[in-house]
C-alpha cells in the first residue's frame, strides 16, 4: 500500500510513502515497550527539556511546517501558521504544568495516612484525523509523553508530510528511540495494535464510524479509551445579540478551516424577531468569503481537505435539498480545478431530513428559525452529537442559563466554540468521552494508584 499526499488545490500528487507491514508494526509496539521501561523512570525536568526543544524547533522552522499543513489538507496559509504556534502553546503548558497536575494527592483520613499516585501507564495509540494535522497530533501525544507514556502515531492517510515531519520533531527534541513513532499503515492494522496485551490504551478523534469501531477494539481487549468524534454544534441567537458581530461570529464560526472542524458553528437557530435581518447580513457575509489558493493571503474560503470530501459533501447536500431543504446561497461546486465548495446556506431542513442530524463538513450553515429561547434550547438538544455550542445575547446571565441546559460538552457565550491548551476539550453522546487539554488531558491515560500507609504515627 502506498500513502499519497495530493494537494487539494490543484489535485497533484506532491508525494508518496510506503507503507509498514504486519511485522514492521510488531517490530515498532516491542520498541515502545522497551522504551516505555526506562522512560516511565523519566524525571520531570528531562521530559519538560524535551517538549520546550519541541516548542522552539516548531517556532524556529514555522513557515515551513505551515507550508506543509496547506500543501498536505488545504487549509489556509494563516490559519496553518496559528496551528504551529497553537501547539507550541500546547508543548509549552504541559512542560512547565505537568508536574503539578501529576503530583501526589493526599487521602489522609482522621487516623490514617494514604496519598494517590499518578503513574504512566504504557504503550498508547493515537489514530489522528487530517483536519488539524499538527495540533490533532500535539494535544495527544505531548501531555502522554509528560506523563512517562510512549506513543505510536496512526495519522491520516492524506497527511503523511505532516506526520513523517511530526514524528522528526519530536525525534529531534531530544526523545529517546521509541517514546514516538509515527506508523504508515492501513486502518486494518489498528486492531493488531490495539489487541496486543504490551499496549494499554488508544486515542482516536475522527468520525462517529471510526469511533464506534476502535471503542469496540478497546473494550473488547479491556483497554482505556478517548475519543473526540463529530459533532453538530448549535450556535444560539436569541434577539438581543449584537447582530453586527454575531454575523461576524457566524461566518468565523462556520468557516473555520473550511468549515472542517467538529466544533465548527453547524446549526444556526435564529428567534424569529431578529430572523429576517440575520439571514440578510449573513448570506451577505457568507457570499463575500472569497475561493482561491490557501498559499494566498488573499483567499478567505479554501479548498476542502480532498476531491473525495468535495464529492461527499455534495452528496449530502443533494440529499437534503431533495428531502425539501431550501437552498438561499450556493449549493454547489464551482467551476474550478481543486476540491472546492462554494459556501452554502440551507433552509428548511426538518427533522425527517436525511441531514437533520447529520455533520456537514464544510461551508455548509443551516439556518432555523424558532419562536423563543425554549424552543432554541430544544432544537439544539434534538442531536445525537453533543460537543460543542454557542449562545448570543446582550444579557450574559440569560444566555448563561441557556449554555446550561443545551447538553453538550462545551458551551461559549458570544463566541464560538474553540479550545486552548488551560481548558478541557470533549464532549457527550455520540461526540465521544473522555478530555484532552487542560489539567484533565494529561490524567486520562495514567494509573491513579492508591497508596494507604496505615495508622497516622
Amino acid at each position: 500500500m502506498t500513502i499519497t499526499s495530493v494537494n487539494p488545490a490543484t489535485n497533484e500528487t506532491i508525494g508518496q510513502f510506503e507503507s509498514l507491514h504486519k511485522d514492521d508494526v510488531t517490530d515498532a509496539v516491542a520498541k515502545a515497550h522497551d522504551a516505555f521501561q526506562t522512560w516511565r523512570e523519566s524525571t520531570f525536568e528531562q521530559r519538560k527539556k524535551c517538549m520546550l526543544k519541541f516548542a522552539k524547533l516548531l517556532r524556529d522552522d514555522a513557515d515551513e511546517y505551515a507550508r506543509i499543513i496547506t500543501l498536505d489538507m488545504g487549509k489556509r496559509i494563516s490559519e496553518s501558521q496559528y496551528e504551529i504556534e497553537y501547539c507550541a502553546n500546547i508543548a509549552e503548558y504541559y512542560a512547565n504544568g505537568a508536574e503539578e497536575f501529576l503530583a501526589d494527592q493526599s487521602m489522609n483520613q482522621d487516623d490514617a495516612e494514604a496519598y494517590m499516585r499518578h503513574e504512566p501507564l504504557g504503550v498508547l495509540l493515537g489514530v489522528m484525523p487530517w483536519n488539524f494535522p499538527f495540533y490533532q497530533v500535539v494535544r495527544f501525544a505531548t501531555p502522554n509523553i509528560m506523563a512517562g507514556n510512549t506513543i505510536l502515531l496512526k495519522h491520516a492517510s492524506n497527511v503523511p508530510q505532516c506526520a513523517r515531519a511530526i514524528e522528526d520533531l519530536y525525534n529531534e527534541c531530544g526523545l529517546p528511540g521509541g517514546v514516538y513513532q509515527n506508523l504508515f499503515i492501513p486502518s486494518e492494522f489498528v486492531e493488531v495494535i490495539v489487541s496486543d496485551s504490551r499496549v494499554q490504551g488508544v486515542s482516536l478523534t475522527g468520525s462517529e464510524p471510526a469511533g464506534r469501531a476502535v471503542a469496540a477494539l478497546a473494550g473488547k481487549n479491556l483497554k482505556r479509551s478517548v475519543l473526540e468524534l463529530g459533532g453538530n454544534d448549535p450556535f444560539i441567537v436569541l434577539e438581543d445579540a449584537d447582530l453586527d458581530d454575531v454575523v461576524e461570529k457566524a461566518v468565523q464560526g462556520r468557516t473555520v478551516n473550511a468549515g472542517q472542524s467538529c466544533v465548527a458553528s453547524k446549526r444556526f437557530i435564529v428567534v424569529s424577531d431578529i430572523a429576517d435581518q440575520f439571514m440578510k447580513r449573513f448570506k451577505q457575509a457568507m457570499s463575500s468569503l472569497q475561493l482561491g489558493d490557501p498559499m494566498d493571503e488573499e483567499t478567505t474560503l479554501a479548498p476542502l481537505s480532498s476531491e473525495s470530501a468535495a464529492v461527499k459533501l455534495q452528496e449530502q447536500v443533494q440529499s437534503s435539498i431533495n428531502a425539501g431543504a431550501t437552498v438561499v446561497l450556493g449549493g454547489d461546486r464551482p467551476d474550478r480545478e481543486g476540491a472546492y465548495f462554494n459556501p452554502t446556506i440551507l433552509t428548511d431542513v426538518t427533522p425527517d431530513n436525511p441531514t437533520f442530524d447529520q455533520e456537514l463538513f464544510g461551508p455548509v450553515a443551516t439556518v432555523y428559525v424558532v419562536d423563543d429561547e425554549d424552543a432554541a434550547v430544544e432544537l439544539a438538544n434534538r442531536s445525537s452529537y453533543g460537543l460543542g455550542g454557542s449562545v448570543y445575547s446582550a444579557d450574559r446571565e440569560r444566555a448563561e442559563r441557556i449554555a446550561r441546559h443545551v447538553h453538550t460538552g462545551m458551551m461559549f457565550i458570544n463566541q464560538p466554540t474553540k479550545s486552548q491548551a488551560e481548558l478541557p476539550f470533549g464532549g457527550i453522546k455520540n461526540s465521544g468521552y473522555g478530555r484532552e487539554l487542560s489539567h484533565l488531558g494529561i490524567l486520562e491515560f495514567v494509573n491513579k494508584k492508591l497508596i494507604h500507609l496505615g495508622p497516622k504515627s
